[in-house]
């Protein structure tokens, strides 16, 4: 059992080597789009949340 898990943990170590890790630079760009992404998505969400809650208690309720 411990040779397989020493086995597994060396495969492991030589694929972390193998990994194309993203820069500095990059890992701030794409956090930022995925923050205005979900920015942008949750105005659109919420536009609509107001807009539909604003005319079930006009017309509706």
């Amino acid at each position: 059992m411990f040779a397989k898990l020493k086995v597994f943990f060396k495969e492991v170590r030589l694929e972390f080597k193998r990994v194309n890790w993203l820069t500095k630079k990059e890992t701030i760009q794409y956090t930022l789009i995925v923050v205005g992404m979900s920015l942008g998505i949750a105005i659109f969400l919420g536009f609509f949340d107001y807009v539909f809650t604003f005319v079930l208690n006009k017309f509706v309720i």
